[in-house]
């Protein structure tokens, strides 16, 4: 009797999940400027400035931080800047947007992170089937990362791919 063989494992396919590449939602909060606008519209700069002195900065400490305001109010640029002068030191990482633009940071982060080198001439299928924000921009990044080395990128699992990208000869 002929022993089975797994043809998928043999081909030297290296297979890459989106869900690798998603950040922790748990470790994600907001930090939202529109409480602290003066009747809701605009914000003063000497009640800001003691508010930043005053606030309690430790509930972000190694959290992944989102800064906007939720209200519809002109936000003076310099008051994103006081606020992430406060956060560097105590969150793990934040961003002026919304929680996508959060999660797509942090995606792009982690892609940018992974070491390509160890796979010279790769031959990559990205499985696409993650529950993570933003799927087209986290594929498109994995893709670019991949390109410069890959011999192939495919999409899809092993048993079934869409060829996305071979290598010139």
């Amino acid at each position: 009797m002929e022993e089975i063989r797994n043809k998928i494992k043999e081909s030297g396919l290296i297979s890459l999940d989106l869900a690798d590449f998603k950040p922790n939602v748990n470790n994600i909060i907001e930090f939202d400027i529109a409480p602290q606008l003066w009747q809701g519209l605009i914000l003063k700069e000497k009640d800001f400035r003691t508010f930043i002195t005053e606030h309690d900065w430790s509930q972000y400490a190694g959290k992944d931080v989102y800064i906007h305001c939720s209200a519809d109010a002109i936000v003076p640029t310099w008051a994103y800047m006081l606020i992430s002068v406060r956060l560097l030191n105590v969150c793990h990482f934040s961003v002026v947007g919304s929680e996508i633009d959060l999660q797509k940071a942090l995606i792009l982060k982690k892609i940018t992170e992974f070491d390509t080198t160890q796979y010279p001439d790769g031959k990559f299928i990205i499985k696409g089937c993650a529950d993570i924000a933003s799927p087209a921009f986290a594929m498109v990044e994995l893709t670019n990362k991949l390109q410069p080395t890959a011999k192939s990128i495919m999409y899809g699992e092993p048993c079934s791919t869409v060829p996305i990208y071979k290598a010139p000869r």
